[in-house]
């Protein structure tokens, strides 16, 4: 409890500086102002966990580099489990591996999450103040709303703010967006930067499915200013996830494929360059190309169009059997005599 306390201490100081910056601009008491303060504390805190992103990484890397000796451990002592994992342990230790590594963001995250959860549902709702929110600054932020929704209403309790219509509508929309950008970080993570041979691809598989669903039912229970802090971190998520996912990818998978492509095509039209050559991605290479694969359809065309001669008739290729020809009928008749042709 005293850690948490803490914590919230430490959300509600970095919401009031927020709130102090951008009240000049927004106004001390607009709803924006104290939004984009949630964003805000988001911006700082996945700062100060990019450490422990970076160990992530590594931690995710050599799981895929380790996988071969894991299996082999697997295979060899399938009917001692004590046996392996005392030989699974020693190669984490060998190779600085921590399983939980991969995990360390979110779990990190989560006291952080009900720290600002506790923030707007009794520093601001009740308007009692939390450290550097005082209560003259928690009223403030109790009447501020955005689209007339105020930054601490849930679905659940719609009807206790002045719009229930308005309040409801936002609150799906963010619920939807939080669920759908949930889902495709981790998709982005499993299908790009995941070998297909990796046995844990299942169980992320399953956890792509399971956490949207999960924050899909608790989100009607999560204040708005919750919804857009889990919101904005997932989608920092995205952008990070990316940019390593691009430049940094794990042996063995589809990104990492991707990238060795892309440094083979640097280095071609490097050396195109060097030659005095256009370069493979240039316009002149893509039309030159392009004709090319006109001039190969055109003739396959050309080929494919000829008229093949056609077949003859076998009546038409020798003379029928049955009917013998028009010379052959005259030699096959008999010829007249001298005295025959006096008589008639």
């Amino acid at each position: 409890m005293f850690i948490l306390e803490w914590l919230e201490m430490a959300v509600a100081w970095v919401l009031v500086a927020f709130h102090t910056i951008l009240s000049p601009i927004f106004g001390a008491e607009s709803g924006w102002s104290w939004v984009l303060s949630i964003v805000g504390l988001v911006v700082v805190i996945r700062i100060l966990l990019i450490p422990l992103f970076v160990k992530q990484i590594k931690a995710q890397r050599n799981m895929q580099l380790i996988q071969p000796r894991i299996k082999e451990i697997q295979k060899k002592y399938a009917g001692d489990r004590e046996k392996q994992s005392a030989e699974m342990m020693k190669i984490y230790r060998e190779t600085g591996t921590n399983p939980l590594a991969s995990c360390l963001p979110i779990i990190l995250q989560a006291p952080i999450f009900f720290a600002l959860f506790r923030v707007l549902q009794y520093g601001i709702a009740m308007e009692e103040g939390i450290g550097a929110l005082t209560p003259e600054l928690a009223t403030q932020a109790h009447d501020a709303s955005i689209f007339g929704v105020p930054i601490y209403a849930t679905f659940a309790n719609a009807d206790e703010t002045p719009y229930p219509m308005n309040t409801r509508i936002l609150c799906v929309l963010l619920i939807i967006t939080m669920s759908l950008t949930t889902f495709f970080t981790q998709r982005q993570l499993i299908v790009k930067n995941t070998a297909p041979d990796n046995p844990m691809v299942k169980q992320q598989k399953m956890l792509m499915y399971i956490f949207p669903l999960i924050f899909a039912v608790g989100g009607f229970n999560f204040p708005i200013g919750v919804l857009i802090y889990w919101t904005t971190t997932n989608l920092w998520s995205m952008g990070q996830q990316f940019y390593v996912i691009r430049n940094n990818p794990q042996p063995g998978t589809p990104a990492h494929k991707a990238l060795e492509e892309r440094k083979q095509a640097k280095t071609a039209a490097k050396e195109a360059k060097a030659n005095g050559l256009p370069s493979p991605d240039s316009p002149e290479a893509l039309a030159a190309a392009a004709a090319a694969a006109e001039i190969t359809s055109n003739k396959g065309t050309t080929v494919q169009n000829r008229q093949q001669p056609k077949r003859q008739p076998k009546s038409k290729r020798q003379p029928s059997k049955q009917q013998p020809s028009k010379q052959q009928s005259q030699k096959q008749q008999p010829k007249k005599s001298s005295g025959e042709s006096n008589n008639g």
